[in-house]
């Protein structure tokens, strides 16, 4: 398969994202290998950040905002006895504490796993009165997140560095409800184990059912540790230095390497009804040619053009539409007072 044979782009990418790139500037090998600018993630990663992006393409950014609700696994490596305003290792040191013993760590794990109440971190997408919080902070203003639900499902001590009998890094895996800030767990954590602390390294593992083992360039990773999370982090800090230096270093792009964006294309994975399911939408069928010749040219949703009646949906739910054949053609949605109408429609 080569890129040029490459007819439907209107499907899903499971992309390991490396660290170093923001989730925006990842998507550009995806964008070569697909020719098309149509390409979104359903879930951002910070930069410093590595791991599982789930992106649609095509026609399919149209779903990006309807399946963002998964729960999430990662891991994270957590250094104390330093704390940064980002909360993680590109920003500036604010605060310094002792380290903590390892027996309060584990008590402060357990004592954040369940639902918790989470203050985001200050520079997060979060907006404020029209405005990012991120950008809020960066401007030195003053930014008041309120706290809010999440739950952390499980959690578990990996991996640690003593230095002098106290905890130094730690690796933790966790599992958590959409909208959970995992720097701000990391805060949580330590503060309650009587240090500060900020993420050195952050892998995703999970979105929902997809799976980081899945995806483009999983095969190309180290294996995420403690010493993999200090390289990084080294890299990062060397690559600064290097472009303070030699200025002309930021105008050099390395060219997308062709097997690459050919392994990218061969990777694509079409819009079933099962993935419907487990994105959290109901999956209906079209009749026929003519119910799908309605359904594109936006006539009245009436159950006849359906396998199955549209009034036994559930109440407030999305409905990904499908033919016989399981070729995605779009999504209706059902609200609350069961009225039913079109979300958009791939023709």
């Amino acid at each position: 398969m080569t890129t040029k044979s490459l007819n439907n782009i209107d499907k899903i990418l499971l992309l390991c994202k490396k660290p170093g790139l923001t989730s925006f500037g990842s998507l550009g090998q995806v964008k070569k290998a697909i020719h098309s600018t149509k390409v979104g993630h359903t879930g951002t990663l910070d930069s410093f950040a590595q791991g599982l992006l789930v992106v649609c393409c095509g026609r399919l950014t149209k779903l990006s905002g309807l399946i963002t609700g998964f729960d999430k696994s990662y891991e994270a490596v957590i250094e104390f006895g330093k704390e940064t305003d980002t909360l993680e290792y590109t920003g500036k040191i604010v605060k310094e504490t002792n380290l903590p013993t390892l027996e309060n760590l584990k008590k402060s794990i357990e004592k954040w796993t369940g639902e918790i109440d989470q203050v985001p971190p200050l520079f997060s997408a979060i907006h404020i009165d029209g405005k990012r919080a991120s950008g809020l902070a960066r401007d030195g203003k003053s930014v008041d997140l309120p706290s809010r639900k999440v739950t952390v499902f499980s959690s578990e001590l990996l991996e640690t560095v003593l230095e002098n009998n106290l905890v130094k890094f730690a690796r933790i895996s966790f599992t958590v409800s959409k909208g959970t800030y995992i720097r701000s767990l990391a805060r949580d954590i330590a503060l309650t184990a009587g240090s500060c602390a900020h993420l050195t390294g952050l892998y995703r593992k999970n979105v929902g059912s997809f799976k980081v083992e899945d995806s483009v360039f999983f095969d190309e990773r180290d294996n995420f540790t403690i010493e993999s999370a200090l390289r990084e982090k080294f890299d990062y800090f060397e690559n600064l230095r290097n472009m303070e230096e030699h200025p002309e270093m930021q105008m050099e792009r390395k060219p997308f390497d062709p097997k690459d964006l050919e392994k990218i294309c061969s990777t694509l994975i079409p819009f079933t009804p099962e993935l419907a399911l487990e994105c959290g939408m109901e999956a209906v069928y079209l009749k026929n040619s003519s119910s799908l010749d309605d359904f594109y040219h936006g006539k009245p949703l009436k159950s006849k053009n359906f396998t199955t009646s549209l009034h036994d949906l559930p109440s407030s739910c999305d409905a990904a539409v499908f033919t016989l054949d399981k070729i995605f053609a779009g999504v209706i949605s059902k609200n609350a007072e069961n009225k039913i109408s079109y979300s958009f429609v791939l023709n």
